[in-house]
């Protein structure tokens, strides 16, 4: 039981997430779900489809790895201005570097054609934003279990 609790908690420290949503609502409501659930993960947000290539890609003002980092999950809306997420996501599936990494759409599209296609360009899961609070912490602290405690991640680093 006491590895179990130090490697739930390391992976804690590992918690790095890349939000990739361009309504500032729903940022604010992702972030409170997340302090709701007790979940303190470091979270870099970046607010369009543009943005999160040139933050994955070290490009401009997102060089810097210390205040930049790999994140160890996107979490990635869809409906962007710019490039949308299937655009992203299907630039992260071409990129060696990148390709491995585990992008997680959090939408409130519950169109089967955009099902279909974030997991035809490589989305390792498609999560639908709830609309009750409670229902979206709950959400966050799935996440949380599934992503960053039971889930063996593949090792990835920037050349």
């Amino acid at each position: 039981m006491m590895s179990v609790k130090l490697q739930a908690r390391k992976s804690q420290e590992l918690m790095q997430i890349l939000l990739v949503e361009d309504n500032y609502n729903d940022v604010l409501l992702i972030q409170r779900a997340f302090r709701k659930a007790k979940i303190e993960p470091q979270m870099s947000i970046v607010d369009d489809g543009d943005k999160a290539i040139s933050y994955l890609s070290r490009d401009g003002k997102y060089a810097d790895r210390e205040q930049y980092p790999l994140p160890s999950l996107i979490l990635l809306d869809l409906k962007m201005p710019r490039l949308s997420g299937l655009e992203v996501l299907a630039w992260i599936r071409q990129q060696p570097e990148l390709n491995r990494l585990p992008v997680v759409v959090l939408t409130s599209s519950q169109e089967d054609s955009d099902l279909a296609q974030a997991y035809d360009l490589g989305a390792n899961s498609y999560l639908v934003k709830p609309l009750d609070f409670q229902n979206f912490v709950s959400l966050i602290e799935l996440i949380n279990a599934y992503w960053f405690k039971l889930n063996q991640r593949p090792h990835l680093s920037f050349s």
